[in-house]
C-alpha cells in the first residue's frame, strides 16, 4: 500500500533523472561544439531568453570578442557563427532552468497533497542542495574562462562538473528505487554487493577519464585501434609533463591510454560479474537483469572505438554523444544493481 502511495513521487523522480541525463548530453554537445564560453554572463531570470533583436545579438557577440577563446581560436567567427554556438550554451542553461521548475513545482504540490512524508524531507533537501551545487559548479567553470587566458574550460573543472551531475543522477535514481522496490525483490549477498561497489569505483574513475578525454580532445592524439599509433604500449609518450598531476590530466597519450586500459579492465570484470549474477535466486530482481550490465558495456566499448576511429569525420559527434549516453546508462544500471543487492539479510549466501 505504501509503495502504491509513493508511486507519483517516484515517477516524478524518474522523470527528473531522465532530464538530468538529457542535461548532461546537452553539456556534451556544448563541449563538442566549443559553445561553453559563448555566454559571458549569468542571468538566472533574464538570461532565459536569447537576444531578441539584431542589436542585442551584436552586443552579446562583442562581449564574446573580449575573451581569450575568441581572440585565439574563433577570431574568424561571423555573427552567424556566434549564433550557432550561443544556441547550445543557451539551450543547456535553459534546460537547467526547466529542470528547476520540474523539480520545485511538483515538490510543492506533493507537500500540499501530503504525498511526501517526514522520512522523505531530508532526502528531498539533499536533492535540492545537490542540484544547486551542480548549477554553481557549472557557472564557476564557465567563469574561469572569462577574463583569463584560457581558451577552453579546464578539463579538471569539466570533470568535477560532470561527476557532480552524475552524483545527482545516481542520488535521484536511488531515492526513486527506495520508493518503488519491495523488500522481497532484493538479493541479499554481501560479496556481490562489495564487488558492485568496487566496480562502481572503477567506473567512476573511467568516467572521470572520459571527461578528461573530452576536455583535452585527447582522441586526436591517437585515432588508431587496437594499437595507439602503431604501438601496443606507447613507451616514451607517457608521463612526460613533468609532474604526476599534469600527466594524468593533460598528457593526451596518458589520458587516452588510461581510458582504453580501464575500458578493457571493466569489460573483463563485467564478464566475471555476470557469472556471479547467474548464481542468484531466479526470483530476485537482480537475477532478472543479470545480462544487462555486460550488454551495456559491450555497446559502450564499441561506441568508444567507433568514435575514436571516426574522429576526423562528422559522425564523431553523434558517436561521442551516444558513447556518453551509454556510459551514463551503465552507471545507472550498476547503481540499480547495488540497490538490489543489499548487504545483510536472511537470504545472504
Amino acid at each position: 500500500m505504501q509503495l502504491q502511495k509513493n508511486k507519483p513521487v517516484a515517477t516524478w523522480l524518474f522523470v527528473g533523472a531522465g532530464m538530468i541525463i538529457i542535461q548532461v548530453l546537452l553539456g556534451g554537445i556544448t563541449r563538442l561544439t566549443g559553445s561553453g564560453l559563448s555566454i559571458t554572463e549569468w542571468q538566472p531570470i533574464l538570461g532565459a531568453l536569447p537576444p531578441m533583436n539584431e542589436q542585442a545579438w551584436v552586443e552579446a557577440f562583442n562581449k564574446y570578442k573580449e575573451i581569450a577563446q575568441f581572440k585565439y581560436i574563433h577570431n574568424y567567427f561571423t555573427l552567424q557563427d556566434f549564433k550557432s554556438i550561443y544556441f547550445w550554451e543557451w539551450f543547456h542553461r535553459d534546460w537547467a532552468r526547466l529542470m528547476g521548475v520540474v523539480f520545485i513545482i511538483p515538490f510543492v504540490y506533493f507537500i500540499i497533497k501530503k504525498k511526501i512524508d517526514r522520512s522523505m524531507l531530508w532526502p528531498m533537501i539533499i536533492l535540492f542542495l545537490l542540484g544547486g551545487l551542480q548549477g554553481a559548479i557549472g557557472w564557476i567553470m564557465v567563469k574561469s574562462g572569462i577574463g583569463t587566458d584560457l581558451v577552453y574550460v579546464s578539463p579538471v573543472r569539466l570533470a568535477i562538473h560532470f561527476l557532480s551531475a552524475l552524483l545527482l543522477l545516481c542520488y535521484v535514481v536511488w531515492f526513486a528505487l527506495k520508493l518503488t522496490v519491495p523488500e522481497n525483490r532484493l538479493a541479499y549477498n554481501t560479496p556481490l554487493r562489495n564487488l558492485t561497489i568496487a566496480l562502481l569505483v572503477v567506473i567512476t574513475l573511467q568516467l572521470t577519464y572520459g571527461a578528461f578525454m573530452a576536455g583535452t580532445h585527447a582522441a586526436k592524439a591517437a585515432i588508431t585501434w587496437p594499437t595507439i599509433n602503431g604501438s601496443w604500449y606507447p613507451q616514451g609518450q607517457l608521463f612526460t609533463e613533468g609532474s604526476f598531476l599534469d600527466d594524468i590530466t593533460h598528457n593526451l597519450i596518458t589520458i587516452q591510454f588510461t581510458h582504453r586500459s580501464l575500458a578493457y579492465l571493466i569489460t573483463v570484470l563485467m564478464i566475471f560479474y555476470t557469472l556471479r549474477l547467474t548464481r542468484l535466486p531466479k526470483t530476485t530482481a537482480l537475477s532478472k537483469m543479470r545480462f544487462l550490465p555486460l550488454g551495456i558495456v559491450l555497446v559502450q566499448v564499441t561506441l568508444g572505438v567507433l568514435a575514436l576511429m571516426n574522429y576526423l569525420n562528422n559522425s564523431k559527434f553523434i558517436l561521442s554523444i551516444f558513447h556518453q549516453l551509454v556510459g551514463m546508462l551503465f552507471l545507472v544500471c550498476m547503481v540499480v544493481c547495488l540497490f538490489l543487492g543489499r548487504k545483510n539479510g536472511i537470504n545472504e549466501k
